[in-house]
């Protein structure tokens, strides 16, 4: 909020001539987009990963037991279950808050980890639901959306719009030729500084998310045996995409997408960070 903020001063520094009217604009799609992510962004996750559901007592007894048992232990409201059809092994958690909860789990993961491996697993899920992490990541998804509204509306009326700034009380001499020039860089890196701060407040909610399984279970070696194998495989989800790839608990795009350059725009923390924190907790 602080950088949209600060990003806004800049653009009215440079633009004084605009006013607030894109700005205003920019907030009141973003608000919309919002409202649609709060009350259906659970449903068009699940939509968009094939997920199958919600699974009942019948469909998946030792699944649905297990998620049962945890949320008693955890004194926390029992979310829907999903299945995802996928041989890659793989969760995710979603929705606005623990009373509008939905769990997700492919069936390689299911069919290859053993029971305290994928009790860890949604022992890490149903963290994330109590720790309100679904609801903090959507807002900072569309929090990132605004600012890449923002910034491509900038730079439009910079190139397209430039002509209705005047060049003499405007610029303020070398001073305002120095502030334009540096609003201009920030915005056309906004995007990019957005995209960071997202994917640094993601990787701390993983590291939360494990230490609050690992204390749900009282067995942190459970998940750490878990995050070992699903970061082996080398097969990719099926339906993976860069909008939901933050939901999980592991990149969806297989072990390659940990490596060289794509390690730095990964949503989550490297896999031996995270099995090293749960070892020391042991």
């Amino acid at each position: 909020m602080v950088f949209i903020t600060f990003l806004g001063w800049v653009f009215i520094r440079v633009y004084p001539e605009y006013g607030y009217g894109p700005i205003v604009i920019a907030i009141i799609i973003s608000l919309i987009m919002a409202s649609v992510s709060y009350f259906s962004g659970d449903k068009v996750a699940l939509m968009s990963t094939g997920a199958k559901g919600p699974l009942k007592t019948t469909d998946n007894p030792y699944v649905y037991r297990m998620v049962e048992n945890l949320c008693i232990t955890a004194g926390a409201p029992m979310p829907k279950i999903y299945i995802i059809p996928d041989n890659s092994m793989n969760a995710f958690a979603t929705g606005r808050d623990p009373g509008h909860a939905s769990i997700a789990l492919t069936q390689g993961i299911i069919d290859r980890l053993k029971n305290e491996e994928l009790e860890g697993v949604i022992a890490h899920e149903l963290s994330h639901i109590k720790n309100y992490d679904i609801r903090l990541m959507m807002i900072v998804v569309v929090l990132v959306g605004i600012i890449v509204i923002l910034s491509d509306w900038f730079i439009r009326i910079r190139w397209y719009g430039g002509g209705r700034r005047s060049s003499g009380k405007n610029s303020g001499g070398q001073i305002g030729v120095i502030l334009m020039l540096a609003g201009v860089v920030l915005l056309v890196l906004s995007p990019l500084i957005a995209e960071l701060i997202k994917l640094a407040i993601s990787r701390k909610r993983e590291f939360l998310a494990d230490a609050s399984g690992a204390l749900l279970t009282r067995y942190p070696e459970g998940l750490a045996r878990a995050l070992e194998k699903i970061s082996a495989q080398a097969i990719p989800l099926k339906r993976a995409s860069n909008a939901t790839a933050h939901l999980f608990i592991s990149s969806p795009f297989g072990a390659k997408a940990g490596t060289g350059f794509k390690k730095l725009f990964s949503t989550h923390p490297p896999i031996e960070e995270r099995v090293r924190a749960l070892r020391s907790m042991a």
